[in-house]
């Protein structure tokens, strides 16, 4: 009988041990401010200019639906409101509320502090590769991937490979 390999063994396992104590981190540092990482990834799309739900949700690659009802918990905690957009009856723009403006930078601080505690080790270079390699193998389709959504991933371009 050949042994079959081990889960040490796996990259893919070693990939998510790292993103979930990534993850696990963040919520924690971001639960003492109120906000969940989904609800942050939220925030910081509208401070970045994503003003619609549509906007966010592609920005974040979610669905449009759980991006409404993570702006409703937002808006119940007084950081984002919907108002009308002038420019269309039909659509609605996402703002961050004076407390949302107030809280983005500190929790930027967080994700920066959670990013540096992770990856700080690495040097300059090697967190851009890492970052490369990562982009890479997320947008890339799989020669045996023959799912719809991995269609809509090939049309979305790798970044260069710096080997």
């Amino acid at each position: 009988m050949t042994p079959t390999s081990g889960l040490h063994d796996h990259l893919g396992y070693w990939l998510r041990r790292l993103s979930d104590e990534v993850h696990s981190r963040f919520e924690a540092e971001l639960g003492a401010h109120g906000v969940t990482a989904s609800q942050w990834g939220v925030m910081v799309s509208v401070a970045h200019g994503h003003r619609t739900t549509g906007a966010v949700a592609r920005q974040l690659d979610i669905d449009p639906g759980a991006v409404s009802r993570l702006v409703d918990r937002l808006v119940a905690k007084d950081l984002v409101r919907r108002e009308p957009d002038p420019a269309s009856r039909r659509s609605v723009l996402l703002v961050l509320t004076e407390a949302g403006r107030e809280l983005v930078p500190v929790l930027a601080e967080v994700a920066d502090r959670n990013d540096a505690h992770f990856f700080g080790s690495l040097e300059t270079g090697q967190r851009r590769q890492l970052e490369t390699w990562i982009r890479r193998l997320v947008d890339e389709p799989h020669p045996d991937d023959d799912r719809p959504e991995a269609a809509g991933r090939s049309a979305r371009q790798a970044p260069e490979q710096n080997d």
